[in-house]
């Protein structure tokens, strides 16, 4: 009896090795479902090579990149990069709500082990998940005429900001799947938050051809900042947008939205957690 109160103590503390040997086992549980339902990475692939192949040889050349010029591919890739590490949060949304609908949670608290371990878990899991799928990506870009020109220091720096990117949007993904009761209202709640922010962006398109008013917000997206700073480590085109913050320091931006997210939705989330486990 004493040695189980020790270790309940000890996961309700959820601090020290404990918490990070916890953290390390629910991120190999999560990786090990990959290989268990594989339509699930399959159809994040094809969904992202879908928009390549559809924005580069039935819209590329239908839309201009102004006087900077440059290949269409290569000021595509980033932003379909971006998108799709955008829209990893409604995995991890329908995820963390197919686990909490299935009584997972209550699972986890019977056990010894650290509170945070579910949440920190879920978001390392899905930084690996979506490393492989990036490198599925630009294996693809590499096909379709995606080059980098940036050297290697810069192409490792993109990466790394892409995945930290990654690990922010997956907090904001445990925080909403928390919020809905079933998988198919948080598909719905996923999907609605995201398809805004990722398509009122350069993306796609450079800004320049956006409406006036709509160019300062989609400047400041961090889509948008994420985008222009792939583009720029990888020494693809990246026509500029004036001389305003976000055009002149996208890497230094992106990392503020990264710790600006991160700060707000890893509390929301940790919050949620500790009031649904009581």
């Amino acid at each position: 009896m004493t040695t189980v109160s020790v270790d309940s103590s000890r996961a309700r503390a959820g601090t020290g090795g404990s918490a990070l040997a916890d953290t390390l086992v629910v991120t190999w549980r999560n990786l090990k479902r990959i290989p268990r339902i594989p339509e699930l990475a399959a159809f994040a692939i094809l969904q992202s090579v879908m928009f390549v192949l559809l924005f580069a040889y039935v819209f590329g050349g239908a839309i201009p990149l102004g006087q900077s010029g440059g290949s269409y591919r290569e000021f595509l890739m980033p932003g379909i990069f971006a998108q799709t590490l955008t829209f990893a949060s409604a995995t991890t949304t329908v995820g963390v709500t197919d686990d909490m609908q299935k009584g997972l949670v209550d699972r986890f608290r019977s056990l010894p082990m650290a509170r945070s371990a579910f949440l920190t878990g879920r978001t390392f899991a899905d930084v690996v998940y979506n490393a492989g799928i990036l490198v599925v990506l630009m294996l693809s870009g590499l096909a379709v005429g995606w080059r980098v020109h940036g050297g290697l220091g810069n192409f490792l720096g993109a990466i790394g900001l892409a995945l930290l990117f990654t690990y922010a949007m997956s907090w904001m993904g445990v925080f909403l799947g928390q919020l809905v009761p079933t998988v198919e209202v948080a598909q719905q709640v996923a999907f609605t938050t995201i398809f805004p922010i990722t398509f009122l962006s350069n993306v796609f398109v450079p800004l320049q051809t956006l409406p006036g008013w709509l160019q300062p917000v989609a400047e400041w997206n961090p889509v948008s900042t994420l985008t222009a700073s792939m583009r720029h480590l990888f020494g693809n085109p990246n026509p500029p947008n004036g001389t305003a913050f976000p055009a002149e320091h996208p890497v230094l931006l992106t990392l503020i939205w990264t710790v600006v997210i991160v700060a707000i939705f890893a509390p929301l989330a940790v919050r949620r957690y500790r009031d649904t486990s009581r």
